[in-house]
């Protein structure tokens, strides 16, 4: 399972920064980059709509992800931070 988990949230990390890089902090992002055919294609307002709900449903993936493998982890061992006085 926390196998399972990490592999999802390196993936989805991935997918993040793509997400990220391809938008501009100017606001051409994706239109500016594919110049006209991507504004015909899918429209001017409608590629940068798409490309920041991406952005954010893929951090709030990260998120529900790593809380979960924080949960797995504390189940797993039965405490999240090794007993220090047993050693």
């Amino acid at each position: 399972m926390l196998t399972a988990i990490t592999i999802l949230i390196g993936i989805i990390a991935l997918l993040l920064i793509t997400a990220v890089l391809i938008q501009n902090p100017k606001g051409g992002g994706i239109d500016s980059t594919y110049g006209s055919g991507a504004n015909q294609m899918f429209g001017a307002a409608k590629s940068a709509d798409f490309i920041e709900k991406a952005t954010w449903a893929l951090a709030a993936a990260l998120i529900v992800l790593c809380v979960m493998s924080y949960f797995a982890i504390s189940q797993s061992s039965g405490a999240v931070l090794p007993d220090l006085q047993s050693r």
